[in-house]
């Protein structure tokens, strides 16, 4: 029923308000995930929602740049910027805060990030990010220890038929590097490469004058896709060292997950460089079948943590959980999610009966609330359904004795009476079955 008295009240476009029952699948979905990073080993940071321009900038490339939101600071005169991305920030905490610890530091994060977006694209400029950094490591099982945490997050959520494409951006940077082409060539040719538009390639290409070699090393580059014989077909292609190093890094890292076992989930992509500017070498992006964008997305970043004075190597990932929820929200285990156990209804005068059974109850693990308001024994029943709580708990009930409860479960009115020394001592088992003698 809408309120005539309520004023307008619009929201700025691309951020949403969350209502209990879509927040409680957001919370069920990044505890899923949180719960898989700390069984590898990482460890919480939480991160501030602003950050001096200037320092966040030293860890941005001009893409994140140019999508931060930004405003002047009344206390300082300086200029505040609210954080597009998480992962500089990770790198500016263990650089200036965590520097003395030993190395790797395995962290993870969960937070919203905001991001300008064209005010035509639909896109929601919130970001709702679950991420993991692994600083202080080079080696290929780092990259990969990654990719096998991806994998294991989607499973446990519960997707098959789930792909995560493997690329390398120092191959693509080594082809353009020994390519000779401007820098204003180089950011066209990207445009087309990453859209997979051979054909814009080709045109761009044929307007320039370098050697044919380059030409058809460029070229082909939309079409490195698939399985790990695309590494093959790269090597014949491949002309220059940083290149061909590269290719081996990706080998090096296949192999590793193949023990791991996730070989079946992986995609090869030498086309795909859409990564952030501050990624130096693998880089993985996660699709999951009837979501039209990545899921997941990262990859190494060996030079971030050194522009704020402390050199080392690191990689990492983040998922999205607004592109997770959107295929996993009818779920039925996300879907439980939003349910809450009891509502305990007293039919007595006296409210300490009532007060000491739903704190029990809470003690037991169970969620419990109280209907204060005096209302009937059908507007209570509907109140629950209407807040997805699973029981009504009746206190005071005409068929119960003094020392008896009786419990009705909202979804299909199914009761049973249940002594209280039972239903505490047994924790009730309360997936209790309802279809017993006792039914109400």
């Amino acid at each position: 029923m809408t309120n005539p008295s309520c004023i307008e009240a619009p929201l700025p476009k691309g951020v949403s308000d969350f209502l209990p029952e879509t927040a409680d699948k957001i919370n069920f979905i990044a505890a899923r995930i949180h719960r898989v990073f700390e069984l590898w080993g990482f460890r919480r940071v939480i991160t501030p929602l602003l950050e001096f321009e200037e320092v966040l900038a030293l860890g941005m490339g001009e893409e994140l740049r140019g999508k931060t939101f930004r405003f002047d600071d009344r206390q300082t005169g300086k200029l505040l910027a609210i954080p597009p991305d998480i992962t500089p920030q990770v790198a500016r905490i263990v650089a200036t805060r965590m520097h003395a610890l030993p190395l790797p530091h395995r962290i993870y994060y969960n937070g919203r990030v905001l991001r300008q977006a064209q005010m035509q694209s639909g896109r929601s400029r919130e970001i709702f990010q679950s991420g993991v950094e692994l600083i202080g490591l080079d080696a290929p099982e780092a990259d990969a220890e990654m990719v096998a945490m991806a994998v294991e997050v989607l499973k446990d959520l519960g997707f098959a038929g789930f792909k995560i494409d493997l690329g390398q951006v120092a191959f693509y940077r080594g082809i353009m590097a020994a390519s000779g082409l401007s820098l204003p060539v180089q950011r066209l040719l990207q445009e087309a490469i990453a859209k997979k538009d051979v054909g814009a390639a080709r045109s761009i290409l044929e307007a320039e004058q370098v050697p044919d070699r380059v030409k058809e090393e460029i070229s082909l580059l939309p079409r490195l896709y698939g399985g790990r014989e695309v590494l093959d077909q790269a090597c014949r292609i491949a002309g220059n060292d940083r290149s061909k190093r590269a290719l081996d890094n990706l080998a090096q890292v296949l192999e590793i997950l193949d023990i791991y076992g996730v070989s079946e989930h992986l995609t090869v992509d030498l086309g795909e460089i859409r990564g952030l500017d501050y990624h130096t070498g693998v880089t993985f992006e996660g699709f999951v079948p009837g979501v039209g964008e990545a899921v997941c997305s990262g990859g190494r970043y060996d030079d971030l943590t050194a522009k704020y004075g402390y050199p080392a190597p690191a990689t990492g990932f983040a998922f999205n959980i607004m592109a997770l929820l959107a295929t996993l929200s009818k779920r039925p285990e996300v879907e439980a999610s939003r349910s809450r156990d009891f509502l305990i209804f007293n039919q007595k005068d006296e409210r300490r009966e009532a007060l000491e059974m739903a704190q029990k109850l809470r003690g037991l693990g169970f969620s419990c609330a109280r209907d204060i308001i005096k209302r009937d024994f059908e507007s209570s029943l509907s109140y629950a359904k209407k807040m997805d709580i699973r029981m009504l708990l009746v206190i005071g009930a005409e068929n119960c004795a003094e020392d008896e409860v009786y419990i009705v479960r909202v979804a299909d009115r199914r009761g049973i009476t249940v002594g209280r020394d039972e239903l505490f001592n047994k924790g009730l088992d309360l997936k209790f079955d309802l279809q017993g003698e006792n039914n109400g």
